[in-house]
């Protein structure tokens, strides 16, 4: 999925989330507190989310479960990092969308569409938080948020 016009990807991604806002007419909308709604023939303005979804089921070979996992990481763009075992995995990655509703049906589906693609054990998911990039940064800076996803890849817990 392209980052869209509204995003630059910076060449080195750093520590951080690795993508930074463009500036122009929209992020003084988005800062402002305005609608953003498009008008006629306008793109609707996309944000980023963080993901973190979490799977569980029966047990599988952990070198399966590691397989799927580098393979759905190669599948999708945004992926920053998953963590497993035997049994339950967890996996954090950035999404590009519209509002929080549309970042949350795209996480939802993201475990069965690839689950045969990338050979994923058949677990069902049992949680989902999504957030928007200034969440993310508050806890980070506040030190109670997730740290920073390094380093990026398939760990096992």
């Amino acid at each position: 999925m392209d980052a869209g016009p509204d995003l630059e990807r910076p060449a080195d991604l750093g520590a951080g989330d690795g993508l930074t806002r463009a500036d122009g007419p929209h992020r003084r909308e988005r800062e402002a507190g305005e609608d953003t709604e498009p008008h006629a023939g306008e793109r609707a303005l996309s944000r980023l989310w963080h993901i973190t979804l979490c799977v569980s089921g029966a047990e599988a070979p952990l070198n399966e479960v590691r397989r799927g996992l580098e393979q759905l990481a190669h599948d999708h763009p945004f992926l920053l990092t998953s963590r497993y075992a035997d049994d339950h995995a967890e996996i954090r990655y950035w999404e590009e969308a519209r509002d929080l509703h549309d970042a949350a049906a795209v996480a939802l589906r993201l475990w069965g569409e690839h689950r045969s693609s990338a050979k994923l054990p058949p677990w069902e998911i049992v949680g989902l938080e999504v957030i928007d990039r200034e969440t993310y940064h508050q806890r980070i800076a506040e030190g109670y948020g997730p740290p920073p996803a390094t380093p990026v890849g398939v760990h096992p817990f």
